[in-house]
Formats: C-alpha cells, sequence, structure tokens
C-alpha cells in the first residue's frame, strides 16, 4: 500500500492505493473510495465519517446543503463526532462551509476525482517553479 500526501495551502489530499473490491456491491466501492482518499480508517469502527460523506453525496444530488445538526440528527451520530469528521472533510477540500452549512464541493463523485487531479496538478506547478527558482539560485 503506498501512501502519497500533499498538503496544498490550507488542503491536504491523500491518496492511498488500495485494493479495489473485486465483487460489485455499491456500499464496498464507496467505502473503497473513500479509503482511497485517506477519509476512512481503521479507528473508524462505527463508520461515522463514511455516514457523513454519504449524506452529503445524497444532499448534493438534491442540491441542499446541511448543517451540523442535521447531519448528527441523519447519522446518529453526536454533534461533535460530525464537526470532528467535517473538519476533516473540510481539510481535504471535499467540503465547504457557508454559513453553518456544509456541502460537498462538487455534485458527483466523478467531480471530486477531476477536482483532487486539478489541485494536484495544481500543487505540482507550484512545486516546480520554485524548484526552478531554487536550481538556478545553487548554480551561483
Amino acid at each position: 500500500m503506498a501512501t502519497i500526501s500533499f498538503p496544498i495551502t490550507h488542503q491536504r489530499i491523500t491518496i492511498i492505493r488500495v485494493r479495489k473490491p473485486v465483487r460489485r456491491d455499491l456500499n464496498e466501492e464507496l467505502q473503497w473510495f473513500g479509503n482511497s482518499l485517506g477519509l476512512f480508517n481503521l479507528r473508524d469502527k462505527d463508520r461515522s465519517c463514511f455516514r457523513i460523506f454519504i449524506e452529503l453525496l445524497q444532499a448534493a444530488k438534491r442540491n441542499q446543503p446541511l448543517t451540523s445538526d442535521e447531519l448528527a440528527y441523519k447519522t446518529s451520530l453526536s454533534r461533535g463526532t460530525v464537526i470532528h469528521h467535517l473538519d476533516k472533510l473540510l481539510d481535504a477540500g471535499l467540503v465547504v462551509n457557508e454559513r453553518n452549512q456544509y456541502f460537498l464541493r462538487v455534485g458527483t463523485l466523478e467531480a471530486v476525482v477531476d477536482e483532487i487531479e486539478k489541485d494536484l496538478l495544481r500543487a505540482c506547478d507550484d512545486l516546480r517553479k520554485v524548484a526552478r527558482e531554487i536550481d538556478g539560485e545553487l548554480e551561483l
């Protein structure tokens, strides 16, 4: 299992290569998707982050942001647990908070991947530019 983690300004994107589920099962594939983005881990025994992510995904389909209280109610989790996981999703750049309402940055999982790819490419371009400048200064 290889892990690549890139801090991008105030955003952390983690990509973990994990084996894709062999059998077609929507729940397992969603879990794999989140695991591949480093969102869900083994310490999350009751799949709290996964449940919050699914609620946000369903809300995105309805174009409806949710408050932390609404997420807590829908997932039967404490508001503190919801806030903890929302912070993780915010740090990953997957969730946006406007006026205490949370929604996915984009409306589909494919668009999530597209946005992550754009973020990574921008980060690599910035790194390349700074590396070029440093290399130029080191050649003095």
